[in-house]
Order: C-alpha cells, then sequence, then structure tokens
C-alpha cells in the first residue's frame, strides 16, 4: 500500500520499495510517523482553505481583462511548484491586472503571486524608481564629500524583491533578450550584483506593464547582441575621434 504512494521521482519499482518497506518496526517510530502523516494532512488542509481564500480575492476584483484573450503560457514558464487548486492563478492575475506578467522572461505565476504582494497600483508609487527602491533593488551608495566612497551590503527582506532576484537567475540559459543582457552583466560584474541588476530590470518592465499597460514582447538575443554591438562601436569611435584617429572597417 505504502510502495504505490512512493514519490513519482523515485526511480526504484514498487516491489523494491515494498520491499525495503519490511521489517521489524518499534512503537515509538511509528508514533512518530503517525504524528507526522497528521501534520501532513493538516498543512494540506490549510493549503487548501488559503487557495480558497485567494480564489475569492480574485474574484471581488474588478476584471480588467478577458482571460479568454490571454495566450498559452511557454512551456519554461510553467509553474513547477505548488500551484493554486480550483482555478487559474494566471488567468486571474491576468483578468485583474489586464497584462500578462508571466510574458517576462524569468517570471512564472508563482513569482508573479509573489510579486503581487506590493499591490497592483503603481500610482502608490512616485516612479519606478521608487519602486525599485521600495523593493530594496537599488544600490546603497555611501556618499561623502559628494562622492560615492563605496556601498551598503543590506540584506534585502522584501520578499517581491527576493523572488525577482531568484527569478533573474534563470536567465542564464535563457535564448532571449534578457537573457543576452543578463549573461554580460553576470561577465562584467559577477553573480550576486547581475541578478540584483537584472532584478532592477524585471521590476522595471512590471511596473510600467501594470502602470500603463504596456505589454511585453521579447525581441530575441540577436538583437540585444547587435545593439550591444552597435553601441561599443559608437563608443570605440567616439575614443578615436578624441585621440585624433580615425577607424577603419577591416575586409
Amino acid at each position: 500500500m505504502l510502495a504505490k504512494l512512493r514519490d513519482p521521482r523515485i526511480k526504484a519499482s514498487e516491489a523494491t520499495v515494498a520491499k525495503s518497506l519490511q521489517g521489524n518496526w518499534r512503537a515509538e517510530l511509528l508514533f512518530v510517523l503517525q504524528q507526522e502523516q497528521e501534520s501532513y494532512e493538516s498543512f494540506q488542509t490549510k493549503i487548501a482553505e488559503c487557495d480558497r481564500q485567494l480564489k475569492r480575492h480574485y474574484a471581488s476584483l474588478e476584471a480588467k481583462a478577458d482571460p479568454a484573450k490571454l495566450p498559452a503560457v511557454p512551456r519554461d514558464r510553467r509553474a513547477k511548484g505548488n500551484v493554486p487548486a480550483g482555478f487559474d492563478l494566471r488567468e486571474e492575475m491576468y483578468r485583474a491586472t489586464g497584462v500578462d506578467l508571466t510574458a517576462i522572461d524569468g517570471l512564472n505565476v508563482l513569482t508573479a503571486q509573489t510579486f503581487s504582494e506590493v499591490g497592483w497600483d503603481m500610482n502608490r508609487f512616485a516612479s519606478e524608481a521608487h519602486f525599485v527602491w521600495f523593493l530594496g533593488l537599488s544600490p546603497r551608495n555611501k556618499i561623502s564629500g559628494g562622492k560615492v566612497v563605496g556601498r551598503e551590503k543590506k540584506k534585502n527582506k522584501n520578499r517581491a524583491g527576493v523572488a525577482l532576484k531568484l527569478a533573474a537567475g534563470t536567465l542564464l540559459n535563457s535564448d532571449t533578450y534578457l537573457g543576452a543582457q543578463y549573461r554580460r552583466l553576470r561577465t562584467k560584474l559577477g553573480a550576486p550584483k547581475a541578478r540584483k541588476a537584472m532584478a532592477n530590470k524585471l521590476a522595471r518592465i512590471a511596473y510600467r506593464m501594470l502602470k500603463y499597460g504596456e505589454q511585453y514582447v521579447d525581441k530575441g538575443k540577436e538583437f540585444y547582441e547587435q545593439k550591444y554591438r552597435q553601441q561599443q562601436i559608437r563608443m570605440v569611435t567616439k575614443r578615436a575621434t578624441e585621440l585624433g584617429l580615425q577607424l577603419v572597417q577591416s575586409a
């Protein structure tokens, strides 16, 4: 019976698992196992209650878009964790906000739900810079005599900000505009600073989507790489002009 309830990730066969469960179990160990089972069932009940409350909350919000117009979610952006049961969380967020935050590469529905803890109304923030600061994703500069003399290393306790940094880390192998940008920043700044910088970028994109109703469209890594190349050419050309030199394109 217990062998049939094994985790799907276990590679051992049902017979192997059943054999491993045979033994002389002491009464105190069986008692502990019973306590753990009851705790598990209790937590599942609480989670189900949270799901129902979340569903009621979304139902009370004003509809800003028709979920029927929501495009299919890309395979790599589906939530892999414990999504709420009984309703489609992505559809409800789209209906309440009018935008699909999961269109932003790196954000799945659970990340977007955590991000929603700050609220959908961006008018509460004076600017996107203020919003990013609220999330704890802005540089904390130490200034003395009008000059930046260092950076404060303060742990970010904002759940939404932390979720965005985790989302930024998933861009490493992403074949998108944001993925290409993250890889360049990671090479230049190192992983921790690059994650914070990209989380800042993700927060700004989400801010504009929620405030102005903009839809995010990925331009692709080729567009970013070409844009970055042109930027480097302009910088080199400017520097050469300042030195009285002239650049000649190779054949």
